[in-house]
């Protein structure tokens, strides 16, 4: 017996309606798609902007501690992890202690502060309305709703003090552990970068981590200084709630040209609060402060830090605080300061006939 002929099949020729074969045609269905994928990504970033302000917040934090475990590996030549141990407790101990010491006077300052800026406000107000210069306190107030209605989802997560605890406790975990090995995290994200340019890449990170090693370092110089001579000129001057007032130049320092004229208004505020004199020692202690400060504190810094120059800095500030609420107005500087060294390593590879792929 024999086997059966096998059937035959009979194959249709010619390209199918979904094959492309036009070389030309190929070429441009691909830079659809990197330019698909581009606006993908960028709207990707928009709606995860949350978040990657707490990761870029986390990475601020990390580079604060990773500079303070630099500092001490000059004095102690001990593994890093116990350096960064001692770097946390004395944090940890300064905070607590700060608190634990001034405490229950800080607290009666807050509240008295803020009863004292809402009266001061009211008598601007009052007056300028009187003058013709402002809309009425009813007209103000709704301004200041509909203004407040107007402010987008992407400040509205802090609002509430649950969620500005839960976005600090995110930024302080990954900053701790950011810090405790760095190279680790460098490692991988070098890995992601194509071969051709990893040498770039790691020269261009380790300049950015340096900068913003040296920025921070100057604005923790600048925020203990600003803070310190704020607190014991107002004490001096008789100026109520003196020690609250220095915290707060204190931490607002850490945000250039904003911080400064918010903690000033505050500080003029409270003075004329208590008398005409004390109002005029106020704004006399604003004016050395912040004199000092931009005269002989920022230029020392500037020489050993990063110099910004602040007209860059103050649009930074107005742009992101627009688009990125609180957080970008707090992480302005920092951003600057990472873009405009990425700028200045692609100028040097520009300058050296390099067009920054790797290739001359």
């Amino acid at each position: 017996m024999t086997a059966p002929a096998p059937d035959r099949v009979h194959v249709i020729a010619g390209a199918s309606p979904h094959e492309v074969r036009d070389p030309e045609i190929r070429q441009e269905i691909k830079r659809a798609s990197v330019w698909l994928g581009m606006a993908c990504a960028i709207a990707l970033v928009v709606l995860l902007v949350q978040p990657l302000l707490i990761i870029f917040a986390g990475l601020v934090f990390a580079a604060m501690l990773d500079g303070g475990v630099r500092l001490l590996g000059r004095v102690l030549p001990i593994a890093r992890a116990w350096r960064l141990l001692i770097v946390v407790v004395l944090t940890i101990a300064f905070l607590v202690g700060t608190f634990w010491v001034a405490g229950v006077q800080i607290t009666e300052q807050v509240t008295q502060l803020r009863t004292t800026v809402e009266t001061q406000a009211m008598r601007v107000t009052g007056w300028l309305s009187a003058q013709g210069l402002m809309p009425g306190a009813s007209d103000v107030s709704g301004l200041a709703k509909q203004a407040l209605s107007s402010v987008g989802r992407l400040t509205s997560w802090v609002g509430s003090a649950l969620g500005a605890l839960t976005t600090m406790f995110m930024i302080l975990v990954i900053g701790l552990f950011v810090a405790m090995d760095p190279g680790l995290y460098n490692r991988g994200v070098q890995w992601m970068v194509p071969r051709a340019n990893r040498v770039e890449f790691a020269v261009t990170v380790q300049r950015m981590g340096r900068t913003m090693r040296r920025l921070l370092a100057g604005r923790l110089l600048g925020m203990a200084a600003e803070g310190l001579l704020t607190f014991l000129a107002l004490m001096l001057g008789g100026v109520p709630m003196a020690l609250i007032l220095g915290i707060l130049t204190g931490l607002l320092a850490f945000i250039p040209n904003i911080g400064a004229f918010v903690s000033g208004a505050l500080m003029i505020a409270v003075g004329f609060s208590a008398g005409y004199d004390t109002g005029i020692w106020a704004i006399a202690t604003y004016i050395v402060v912040q004199g000092f400060d931009g005269y002989v504190l920022i230029p020392m810094v500037a020489k050993r830090t990063v110099d910004l120059p602040p007209a860059l800095t103050l649009g930074t500030q107005i742009l992101a605080s627009a688009l990125l609420g609180i957080m970008g107005l707090a992480l302005a500087d920092p951003m600057t300061a990472l873009v405009k060294t990425a700028m200045e390593r692609r100028a040097e590879n520009v300058e050296d006939g390099d067009d920054g792929d790797g290739t001359a």
